[in-house]
């Protein structure tokens, strides 16, 4: 097997047993990166190729400092990294170059991992197609004219053609969800505080969004959440949770998993997305699981108009500053700050109330089911000159976002997810689907998902092959 398409687990195994080089794992990155990053434009502020090769030969001479010691990573493109432009995507930052890590970086230079540059996102992250104004738009491998969903596209698609072999990513509504969908990969939504944000700012307040892991297994999923994971004493809801890696396929016999489908027709979907997965379900039912459809248990309309404003509240506090200084922002940027500012405290109460009920519904639920299961997205990859979908199935979308609706039971009340690919629908796109469970239950999710992992082998099987879609661009 070639090493872009080796598990992460694998090298760094073979890292640090002195199979393998540092050097020579950078040497095939840089080569696959130069093989195929000009087809999809996902790693983005690349470091030059000399630093970068002096940096892993430098490794190879130095004592293995921690668990991916020699192995390249590509930062998400919201993170601030030391030395290397950390845009968001936005004109705004476009020379912006920190002289500090974000405590994600930090993270994972303390493990020995090389940080070759970043992966591209949507301007700040808002909204599920990666495209910005500094970098342009990241294409979906499996169709080039396609989207590749977001805001962690890039990573999702560095991932699928082998130019990574873990990338971080991070999620408010379905950033990691949505792009591993899309790009036949997994992702994992962390129960909120495992991973901590930005000790910046406000820090009590918001709870929507999280960093999280991304890869072609869940096993190496568990091995790059473990680094994420952990208290930050400079942050209120950190917590500290048992390690997850390594991660092993759990026993199966007699778990019970709630199928949520459309949400008893609230959520729209487009043809072929529920029965992909229904027919992906069939895999836990082969092992014994039973497998229940579960009518509506809350509100759709009651949650999704608690999550916008509840989301354009946080928006607004975390981009104020640049509105107010009038920055250059994309229009769902103002309208999400407009909308915030807007705001009464009364308002806000309402909102958390109804995330209140929704969280004590849930918990009923888990005491019911080991897992509930969603469709990752509600549409198939779109045209990638689309800013969003207007529509589905003949049901107009009433804001930019409405289409990734399906992604807010979970994103609410902070629940984890596994995102995993479900396969592929008639026209060769890949589709996949959450699997969401208690707060605190990752280490159980991503058991759960490596048992379905050793059955489907969807990122192996049907690796993307990005060299193969120049006519698809014409």
């Amino acid at each position: 097997m070639e090493l872009n398409q080796v598990s992460a687990v694998e090298l760094v195994a073979d890292l640090q047993a002195g199979r393998l080089t540092a050097a020579a794992l950078m040497q095939a990155t840089l080569e696959r990166i130069a093989e195929v990053n000009g087809e999809v434009n996902a790693i983005v502020a690349l470091r030059p190729a000399d630093d970068l090769m002096q940096e892993a030969e430098a490794a190879d001479r130095a004592d293995a400092r921690g668990p991916l010691h020699g192995l390249p990573i590509a930062i998400k493109d919201l993170v601030n990294v030391a030395g290397i432009a950390s845009t968001s995507g936005s004109p705004a930052l476009k020379d912006f170059v920190p002289e500090t890590d974000d405590e994600l970086a930090r993270r994972l230079r303390a493990t020995g991992a090389i940080v070759i540059g970043k992966t591209n996102t949507p301007e700040f992250g808002l909204g599920s197609h990666t495209f910005n104004p500094v970098y342009g738009a990241t294409l979906n491998p499996y169709d080039a004219t396609r989207s590749c969903g977001g805001s962690s596209g890039g990573a999702a698609v560095a991932l699928a053609t082998g130019m990574l072999a873990l990338a971080d990513g991070s999620d408010m509504m379905g950033s990691l969800r949505n792009p591993a969908a899309w790009n036949n990969v997994y992702g994992l939504r962390p129960s909120w505080g495992r991973v901590p944000s930005e000790p910046t700012g406000e820090m009590f307040l918001h709870q929507l969004s999280t960093l999280g892991p991304m890869a072609r297994s869940p096993e190496d999923i568990g091995l790059l959440l473990d680094v994420l994971s952990g208290p930050d004493p400079r942050h209120p809801h950190g917590t500290t949770s048992a390690a997850a890696s390594p991660v092993t396929p759990c026993g199966t016999e007699g778990l019970r998993i709630g199928w949520l489908g459309d949400w008893g027709g609230a959520i729209p979907m487009e043809d072929g997305i529920l029965a992909l997965c229904e027919k992906a379900l069939g895999v836990f039912s082969d092992f014994g699981c039973q497998v229940e459809l579960v009518p509506p248990p809350f509100s759709a309309e009651e949650m999704w108009n608690s999550w916008i404003d509840l989301r354009s509240w946080a928006v607004s506090n975390s981009l104020g500053a640049l509105y107010d200084a009038q920055a250059e922002l994309k229009d769902s940027a103002i309208w999400e700050i407009e909308r915030g500012l807007e705001m009464s405290g009364r308002q806000i109460q309402h909102a958390s109330a109804i995330r209140s009920n929704w969280f004590r519904c849930a918990a009923e639920l888990f005491e019911r089911y080991d897992a509930l299961v969603l469709p990752s997205a509600q549409i198939w990859p779109f045209d990638v000159t689309q800013p969003y979908p207007t529509q589905i199935n003949g049901v107009a979308m009433d804001t930019y976002h409405r289409w990734m609706q399906v992604t807010v039971p979970v994103s609410l009340i902070g629940l984890p997810a596994l995102a995993m690919p479900a396969g592929f629908g008639t026209g060769g796109l890949p589709m996949g689907m959450q699997m969401f469970g208690k707060r605190g239950s990752d280490a159980n999710l991503l058991a759960l998902g490596a048992a379905y992992h050793a059955a489907t082998q969807w990122p192996q099987s049907r690796p993307a092959r990005p060299n193969q879609t120049k006519e698809a661009k014409q």
